[in-house]
């Protein structure tokens, strides 16, 4: 499975007010144990910063270990796994899953 399928499937979008949502994906669980948070959306890092069906870039968040193929991407650098990356490529975060197996759909919440 895609990231933006993942999101598209899993979201959970609230609507604050009128114009204005919240939106919430569970974390991604892939199938050697590697997580991390992906989001997308209006207050996020995100391109399109809307809720749409597909997205270019997307926010991805504390990793549970380093991952080299974020490192361009990283807030704060003295602290990798408890940071931010900002607008990384669907494209990257793809290549990213699938290096670590896939994401495991047993483990979504």
């Amino acid at each position: 499975m895609k990231i933006n399928e993942f999101i598209k499937k899993y979201r959970i979008v609230k609507k604050i007010i009128p114009g204005i949502t919240s939106s919430f994906c569970p974390h991604v669980v892939c199938k050697d144990g590697f997580k991390m948070s992906v989001q997308a959306g209006q207050s996020n890092y995100s391109t399109p910063k809307d809720v749409v069906d597909t997205y270019e870039e997307m926010e991805i968040g504390f990793p549970s270990e380093v991952e080299a193929l974020l490192v361009n991407y990283c807030e704060d650098e003295s602290n990798p796994c408890g940071t931010v990356y900002s607008f990384v490529p669907v494209n990257l975060i793809d290549k990213i899953i699938e290096k670590h197996g896939g994401i495991d759909l047993n483990a979504v919440k």
